[in-house]
């Protein structure tokens, strides 16, 4: 075992089995992330899970949360919620990802040290690491040199959220714990044309084009960045699974430990949306991190693998998106 590497065999017992009539709550649970943990735990047959929407509860306001969390006492959090978007939304609008995240942050997490929940998952983003960082990327790389310019206050924002993780854990022993996913996608993601992350919006540009009968779809950038992408629901087994099996302070990479490039991901994409037409790319725009690939060793050592591969999941994703479009499940 590498130091400061905590890992079990497969095989071994859960170190904080969770009760299924714990009260969960999961912030954030009508986005991307918190609807899929939401499923999660409801499939594995956990019976008291609370996830009040954000006109219920606003969590950037502190007495609001505050309260909240005095009067319901979850036993277990699950902190999803954020302020996302892809490259567009980061580099036009960065005072909002600053502050809306560091102050969703602050507020739970403080919320629920003063109430003593016991177990909290903290989630992140692989947008953490440097602009960099050898890859694969392990979790050590944190810190150690200049983030990218286009998405740097959301990173710095959930690098507080990590920090602040570990100190509950020095200060309080509370056995909190931080994950950072890849990029994430599937059912209730964001299509938006300008804020949504590159698979979503993907889709929805594909789409529109092969029912307007467009020859040619531009892109941003070169197309040759290379990405990882873990399907949602994947994700929420894997925030089950670490809040068993895993309690360091260190955050732990979810990720499918493989990649693809932009331009492969269009491909793919056009081809399972039947979109026939010309794919070309605007280089004048921006790519952002050249590589992000994480190393996922950490978790795999913990009994966790991924179990959709990229083409299902996308094939999943776009049926989700033709059943719900015009509806308001679909953000456009």
């Amino acid at each position: 075992m590498e130091a400061g590497r905590v890992v079990a065999p497969p095989t071994a017992s859960p170190r904080h089995a969770l009760d299924l009539s714990a009260r969960v709550f999961v912030a954030g649970s009508r986005g991307l992330v918190g609807a899929a943990v939401g499923r999660e735990l409801r499939r594995k047959g956990f019976t008291n899970v609370v996830g009040p929407t954000s006109a219920e509860l606003d969590l950037r306001e502190r007495g609001a949360v505050r309260d909240w969390f005095a009067d319901v006492r979850p036993d277990v959090v699950v902190l999803a919620a954020a302020r996302v978007g892809g490259i567009r939304a980061n580099a036009t609008r960065p005072t909002e990802f600053l502050s809306d995240n560091l102050r969703i942050q602050v507020n739970v997490l403080d919320a629920a040290l003063e109430q003593r929940v016991e177990r909290l998952l903290f989630l992140g983003s692989s947008c953490i690491y440097p602009k960099f960082a050898e890859q694969p990327i392990r979790e050590e790389a944190l810190l150690t040199g200049p983030l990218e310019p286009t998405n740097n206050t959301y990173a710095i924002a959930k690098i507080a959220g990590i920090l602040q993780v570990q100190a509950v854990r020095r200060q309080h022993g509370l056995p909190w714990i931080s994950a950072m996913p890849t990029n994430l996608y599937g059912p209730w993601d964001n299509f938006h044309p300008e804020h949504s992350h590159v698979l979503p919006s993907l889709v929805r540009r594909f789409h529109e084009a092969k029912e307007a009968g467009i020859s040619r779809v531009l892109n941003w950038g070169s197309g040759t960045p290379r990405r990882e992408f873990l399907h949602v629901d994947d994700l929420a087994r894997a925030c089950l699974h670490l809040l068993e099996y895993y309690d360091a302070g260190d955050p732990v990479n979810v990720g499918t430990g493989t990649d693809v490039t932009v331009r492969e991901l269009a491909e793919l994409v056009a081809e399972t949306v039947g979109y026939r037409g010309s794919i070309e790319w605007d280089p004048s725009q921006p790519d952002g991190t050249p590589r992000k690939l994480l190393d996922v060793s950490r978790l795999t050592a913990l009994g966790w693998t991924p179990r959709i591969g990229l083409r299902e999941g996308i094939a999943q994703t776009y049926d989700w998106y033709l059943e719900h479009l015009g509806s308001g499940a679909v953000r456009q």
